[in-house]
């Protein structure tokens, strides 16, 4: 009898251990290379098992996936409890991003299993696609508290989620920045981080700007109602709302009301389709770094400008920009020059930071650190209205960019 308990001691051991490893290697593949570009033969491979053997575990690739997310978020939700411990929202902030680098850095060293990013949440469906969304959701609603003043009467909702949406945009998006760094400056990166959510970028005594939104460049319809740049709008707001795989070739078509015929008449593929959602968003960034540069004076000014006309234009006819969570589900020919293009981006909202440090209406902040977070803020523009009841062209600067630049997190525990 004493022999038979310890064996099914031994049993529940192995199978949690060979389970964990199967949702470390899992989370590092779909980190790699997506839901779409991975196989249960792939992580089957990776940990030394045949297929059969992950099967016993999870079903069919979309359960594993979904583990891995829910595995991740019960993570961070940990995390962020602890953090809830500290008495002003700030120092909340402060010390999440501490710890979540730490886990990185552990991460990263080996010492403790992956966890999975939420680029590709979209990829899964029906029942997973619920749990993973309900669970993130529920962090959603753990970060508002993180936030929350002690003293949270009289509160404004739309400007409490707006704050919320862009912390947690810009968390999911920190093991994309920690990847510049070697793992010794982690704290650091945590440090400077927190310096940019809770203290803003602009220097004290600068006002924001009353210039607005610049004149917005963007490719036209031309002269049918059904165009190249049609398809392009339509594919950006499908893959924003329903991953890769969900934006099919049929849903695209659908969109719009037009044949598969004529898609693959202005399209090769949807690959390509992908890649040139992403060239768009990236043209129209880059229009707007360029117009804001050869208008205005100081980098205060270029930033608030950029940042208000990408956001205004995102939320009225010209559609969303591309979310770049979508790049780990590109196809390994063209992942690199997006990558290289998103770099690129972030760079140059670094020069432009930088210029406003030596002009004097910026602070100094990290420059790549608050031009990592600076991206995010607008590119996350796209979600915004799943979270925010009542944001509109009319608020979304007031409600959502501003914040960025004076402090995204209250500095105090009053409001």
């Amino acid at each position: 009898m004493k022999s038979s308990v310890s064996t099914g001691i031994r049993e529940t051991r192995r199978y949690k251990e060979k389970r964990e490893a199967i949702l470390d290697a899992g989370a590092r593949l779909f980190n790699q290379r997506g839901v779409k570009g991975t196989t249960l033969g792939d992580i089957a491979q990776s940990v030394g098992l045949v297929t059969n053997s992950v099967t016993y575990y999870y079903r069919k690739k979309e359960d594993l996936a979904a583990a891995c997310l829910l595995s991740s978020m019960e993570i961070i939700d940990g995390l962020v409890a602890a953090a809830q411990a500290e008495a002003t929202p700030s120092d909340r902030v402060r010390r999440l991003l501490s710890s979540y680098l730490a886990l990185l850095a552990a991460i990263e060293r080996g010492d403790h299993p992956e966890i999975a990013l939420f680029n590709d949440i979209r990829a899964l469906t029906g029942a997973q696609m619920q749990s993973c969304f309900d669970a993130y959701t529920n962090m959603f609603r753990s970060f508002r508290r993180l936030i929350r003043p002690q003293s949270d009467g009289n509160r404004d909702r739309a400007s409490e989620n707006s704050r919320t949406h862009l912390l947690l945009s810009v968390f999911v998006t920190v093991k994309q920045l920690a990847r510049r760094y070697h793992v010794e400056e982690y704290p650091r990166t945590a440090e400077r981080l927190a310096d940019v959510l809770v203290g803003g970028v602009f220097a004290d005594g600068v006002d924001w700007p009353a210039a607005g939104p610049l004149p917005l460049r963007t490719a036209t319809a031309g002269d049918s109602e059904i165009s190249t740049e049609s398809f392009l709008r339509a594919a950006t707001v499908l893959i924003n709302e329903q991953g890769y795989r969900g934006a099919s070739v049929d849903k695209i078509s659908a969109y719009l009301n037009v044949t598969k015929g004529s898609f693959y008449h202005h399209n090769d593929n949807k690959d390509d389709v992908v890649a040139a959602c992403f060239a768009r968003s990236f043209e129209i960034v880059r229009h707007a770094q360029n117009d804001a540069t050869e208008r205005l004076a100081s980098g205060a000014e270029r930033l608030a400008a950029i940042s208000s006309t990408l956001a205004t234009s995102q939320m009225a006819g010209h559609g969303p920009l591309l979310r770049t969570s979508a790049w780990s589900a590109l196809p390994d020919e063209v992942r690199y020059d997006v990558l290289r293009s998103m770099n690129r981006q972030t760079q140059r909202f670094a020069s432009i930071i930088n210029d406003g440090q030596n002009d004097g209406s910026l602070k100094l902040v990290d420059p790549v650190i608050a031009a990592h977070a600076l991206s995010t803020m607008i590119n996350a523009v796209a979600e915004i209205e799943r979270w925010v009841a009542g944001i509109r062209v009319e608020n979304v600067v007031d409600l959502y960019v501003r914040p960025f630049f004076f402090g995204t997190v209250p500095q105090t525990g009053t409001a």
